[in-house]
């Protein structure tokens, strides 16, 4: 892709319609990736979606740039990568039953305090990362690209088209209530148990499409080692129980028993281990980081008589320093408000600011290594959780044990708003490079985008969990959102205050993760394009299994469609080679604006249900049978969207018509 930029004008950027619209996709977009968050235990970047519809609605006025077009989206996909923060943190306090639902106040504050420390954190780290290191950041410039080739709106169809089948495909499950969402087997073997099932979601599918087949591989690879190996084992080693009716436990039930208390803690292992490993790889560009930050301050002074080029002039560095200082206040304040001594909560705030700086960074450099969508938020939040619950255990006065988790969890929540804001922004930031927008104006309608999503997140997390419940299934939820990262920091913060943390388990998901590193290596070593990331591996071992199926397969559409590609370009010249790559990534796009409206459609009927779930007290107020006729027309709807996805995504169309025409 061509990466120059596109011009040096000073065109039009922060504009009334563009705050309007970048606000109103920030909280459309929060809400769907905060839904996608709960269920999934992942979540992707919307930074192409939220650019081809900002392109369709700006295209209804006589007069918007290409400018106006980047700051919408980048104020959009702030907003969703806030609700990532939120979601993987914030929900462990109603797990634990420190909330009975999300107060509104505590809500707001943690996120938009996170979610603004994430954007100041990555002002220095722009052009040392963008400039001079020139990171690919590949939703940056595919961003950049969908911008300067789209213009014309064209792409919105794509995201319409899917985003209805999604939403049909969401209410005929939750709110007609026809099939069951999920479809799983298990049977004793022995001692041991047999498990499998998959959930019947096209967001899952399209999550997988996102982040291509060797992320999807590696989370799938990730439950398998729990699900296959780690609990049948456990089992084979514990009696098996009895369940409430006297006879034995369903083989289901005993598999998600262990799950959900022991071995998901192999999880956690891996988790502190990628988190760790993390920063080592990425010292360098930090304190690279941090010499360019005070550079950048020099240069900006009054004394200096350099003239800084539009398009690299960022926030002045003397004001974000001052912000970032004044930000201790209001954090202490919550901190202080939480476990009421003031000592503590001075050494909480000053870690919150070392490690939000240190994890802002490392998602930055990750995001430009491989995306946002793998931003290693859950390994660096559960690291940060698990040393501050240690601290926090070392220092608290006796009395104040009791707040202690959730003192921790609110450490984690600012530090994983600050990190999923800060891979996110350098995304944003990289388009803009490319397009020639002005830095400054974009940090400006990120904070924009963060407070937008910071306002309302509370309320739709409330009524998600009234209409759904959050946390394990029960039988007054069961369509509960697993939270899967939330459950587990609340796990790890518990454990430690209650000194009952499996550290054997955790101990065997710290070696499996040392494994994966090593193997990861062999790879870099041979030149592989398969690589082995740990925190990928980690995630599929914490989430359940029924979630990494879909993905799995999700990921298998991405490579047919590559795959063609490949077998396409050999013995092909190196100038029909370029076409053949240049068609494929034109049905790339359009899969992803297709995978893209697939999980915004199922993410808001799902927040769009539970209105009408919530007044009513009744999960089942539009149901049209007495009883869901089980998983099969489930089954063959979403094996309709799969086919439905491969062939707007499959580059074969695009390949021919260039054959036709050489």
């Amino acid at each position: 892709m061509n990466e120059e930029k596109k011009t040096s004008e000073n065109l039009p950027e922060i504009t009334v319609k563009a705050v309007i619209l970048g606000i109103f996709l920030s909280v459309i977009l929060a809400g769907a990736n905060a839904y996608l968050g709960l269920f999934a235990g992942m979540t992707v970047s919307a930074s192409i979606p939220a650019a081809v519809i900002s392109m369709a609605l700006l295209g209804l006025f006589k007069k918007s740039n290409i400018l106006e077009n980047n700051l919408v989206q980048t104020a959009a996909s702030a907003g969703e990568s806030l609700a990532a923060g939120v979601i993987f943190t914030l929900p462990a306090l109603i797990i634990m039953g420190h909330w009975t639902e999300f107060n509104y106040w505590e809500t707001t504050i943690i996120a938009a305090l996170g979610g603004v420390l994430g954007v100041l954190f990555t002002v220095p780290l722009r052009k040392v990362l963008i400039v001079e290191e020139n990171l690919k950041f590949p939703e940056g410039v595919a961003t950049a690209e969908v911008l300067k080739t789209g213009q014309d709106g064209s792409g919105i169809k794509y995201i319409a088209y899917s985003a209805i089948a999604g939403a049909l495909f969401k209410f005929g499950e939750t709110g007609l209530r026809v099939w069951t969402g999920t479809v799983e087997a298990a049977t004793r073997m022995g001692s041991g148990i047999a498990y499998f099932g998959s959930n019947l979601s096209p967001a899952l599918v399209s999550v997988g499409y996102i982040v291509g087949l060797n992320i999807a591989i590696l989370v799938f690879l990730g439950g398998a080692i729990n699900w296959f190996f780690a609990i049948p084992i456990y089992a084979m080693n514990h009696p098996w129980p009895v369940g409430e009716d006297g006879n034995p436990m369903a083989a289901a039930d005993w598999a998600w028993t262990i799950w959900s208390t022991k071995t998901r803690y192999l999880g956690v292992g891996a988790m502190v281990v990628g988190g760790i490993w993390a920063l080592i790889n990425l010292r360098s560009p930090i304190v690279k980081g941090v010499k360019k930050s005070l550079a950048a301050y020099k240069k900006g002074s009054p004394e200096s008589k350099e003239v800084v080029p539009r398009t690299e002039q960022d926030a002045p560095m003397k004001w974000v320093g001052i912000a970032l200082l004044l930000s201790l206040f209001p954090i202490f304040g919550v901190y202080y408000y939480v476990i009421g001594s003031i000592v503590p909560s001075i050494l909480m705030a000053v870690i919150m600011l070392v490690a939000g700086f240190l994890f802002s960074a490392v998602a930055a450099y990750m995001a430009g290594l491989v995306g946002s969508s793998n931003n290693p938020i859950s390994g660096v939040t559960i690291a940060t959780i698990l040393f501050t619950s240690l601290l926090l255990f070392a220092i608290l006065d006796p009395s104040k044990m009791i707040i202690g988790p959730a003192a921790a969890i609110f450490v984690g929540a600012v530090v994983a708003c600050a990190a999923a804001i800060g891979g996110d922004n350098l995304q944003d930031l990289k388009a803009g490079h490319i397009l020639g927008a002005t830095p400054w104006k974009q940090q400006v309608m990120q904070m924009i985008g963060v407070i937008s999503a910071a306002l309302v997140i509370a309320p739709m997390l409330s009524l998600i969990q009234k209409a759904y419940g959050i946390g394990a299934k029960t039988a007054e939820n069961p369509d509960s959102l697993a939270a899967p990262q939330a459950g587990l920091m609340a796990s790890v913060a518990e454990g430690v205050f209650a000194q009952n943390l499996p550290w054997g388990l955790i101990g065997i998901g710290m070696v499996i993760a040392i494994v994966v590193i090593v193997l990861d290596k062999i790879q870099e070593k041979k030149g592989s394009s398969f690589r082995l990331p740990v925190l990928a591996v980690a995630v599929g071992v914490y989430l359940p299994f029924e979630l990494s199926v879909p993905i799995l397969l999700g990921g298998l559409i991405a490579w047919a469609a590559q795959s063609y590609r490949n077998r396409k370009k050999v013995g092909a010249s190196p100038e029909q080679a370029a076409k053949i790559d240049a068609a494929t990534e034109k049905a790339n796009t359009r899969g992803l604006l297709f995978a893209s409206g697939l999980i915004t459609g199922e993410a808001l009927v799902g927040i769009l249900m539970a209105i009408p779930i919530v007044l009513s007290g009744d999960k089942g107020i539009l149901a049209i049978v007495d009883k869901p006729l089980g998983a099969w027309p489930g089954v063959i709807l979403l094996v309709f969207v799969m086919l439905w996805l491969a062939s707007v995504a499959h580059p074969k169309k695009d390949i021919q018509e260039i054959e036709d025409n050489s």
